[in-house]
């Protein structure tokens, strides 16, 4: 006697048959499963259609890759000469040319860095040393002033390397500021709830480019006469502060998600507030706000495109340039499709990690 699939699934065989959905059973039961759907369907075919071939043409068949800015004009597809044309100036700004190799050389040991500290497995006090030396020898290599290196001031630093530098740096400065925010915000003793309770909301309360404005035109004059920190510095502060605010919120939330038990559990072995925070609750906190942690970062590494508002030249500044320049001036969309998929790029690897993070965690 054959048993049916049902009778297969209830006597828990598992060797139960797979029901295969073919193609038309799968549109019907996915685009044309209603009136509704069905209407829904046909509209955005359309809209795909009208909207995919021409710019496929666009793009690829009628477009220019190495030609001068009056063959792009006589032509009729899109003019992706621009981008070799002006490469070197998007990535690296008013760096001197000559020295192109110096930022290039710090924005690839900033990405290895980056990718050597992905894993798990190397998350240690040698790769705090490691970091260490990093830096040093990229801002050597910025700065230049020694070993025979031109000296460059940080006005002139500017493109992809700015851009990567706010960011990163930003975001690694700005992450355990919001954990102690986080939890000074839950202490129990006034003083230190109620300071980080003002600076969490005054900074929520405002937005980045204000706070911007003011670390340009109003920190200098609460500064000793004849001390000076540069623009990138005081920018660099801002973005640090801004991002350090929000993510204070968000590990609260999860310091609030652990159970009363693990705190109690933890005063029980007994373990002081360091210990318990550090070995028990922490871990559990942050492992919950994985995403919510990686969406502020990711909106902190786009966010550092409004440093264009205090002239600081980074790679959406540098872009605007070359369109500004009037041998390229007409060719915004070329321009900002390569500026959008750098950033889409950044921003993905970012979120793709995140995930793999989360499933490690949680494994």
């Amino acid at each position: 006697m054959t048993q049916s699939p049902q009778d297969h699934a209830r006597t828990g065989d598992s060797r139960a048959p797979v029901i295969r959905i073919g193609a038309l059973q799968w549109l019907r039961k996915n685009l044309f499963s209603s009136p509704f759907n069905t209407v829904v369907t046909i509209v955005v075919c359309l809209l795909l259609y009208k909207v995919i071939p021409p710019f496929i043409k666009w793009a690829f068949i009628d477009s220019l890759w190495l030609s001068t800015a009056d063959q792009c004009r006589a032509g009729d597809g899109a003019c992706w000469s621009i981008i070799p044309a002006n490469i070197r100036f998007i990535l690296f700004g008013f760096y001197p040319y000559d020295s192109h190799w110096r930022p290039l050389a710090a924005m690839v040991m900033l990405i290895a860095l980056v990718l050597y500290s992905k894993e798990r497995s190397r998350w240690s006090r040698s790769l705090g040393y490691i970091w260490m030396a990093g830096l040093l020898i990229m801002g050597i290599l910025m700065k230049g002033g020694l070993f025979g290196l031109t000296p460059v001031d940080s006005d002139q630093w500017g493109g992809l390397p700015l851009t990567l530098m706010l960011s990163v740096f930003g975001m690694v400065a700005a992450y355990p500021l919001g954990i102690f925010l986080a939890l000074g915000r839950r202490s129990k003793m006034p003083a230190i709830k109620t300071i980080c309770i003002l600076y969490i909301e005054l900074i929520r309360g405002v937005p980045l480019i204000s706070l911007l404005f003011m670390s340009s035109v109003l920190f200098p004059l609460f500064l000793p006469t004849g001390v000076t920190v540069n623009k990138m510095g005081r920018a660099q502060a801002a973005i640090i502060m801004f991002t350090a605010a929000y993510i204070a919120e968000v590990v609260r939330g999860g310091l609030q998600a652990i159970p009363r038990g693990q705190y109690e559990a933890a005063e029980s072995l007994g373990l002081n507030y360091v210990q318990m925070m550090r070995l028990v609750v922490l871990p559990q906190a942050l492992k919950i706000v994985i995403p919510p942690t990686v969406g502020i970062l990711i909106s902190a590494f786009k966010d550092t495109s409004l440093v264009v508002i205090i002239a600081l030249f980074d790679i959406l500044k540098t872009t605007k340039s070359v369109l500004g320049n009037p041998v390229w001036m007409g060719f915004s969309p070329e321009a900002y499709i390569f500026l959008a998929l750098i950033y889409f790029v950044c921003c993905y690897a970012m979120s793709n990690y995140s995930r793999r993070l989360e499933r490690e965690l949680h494994a």
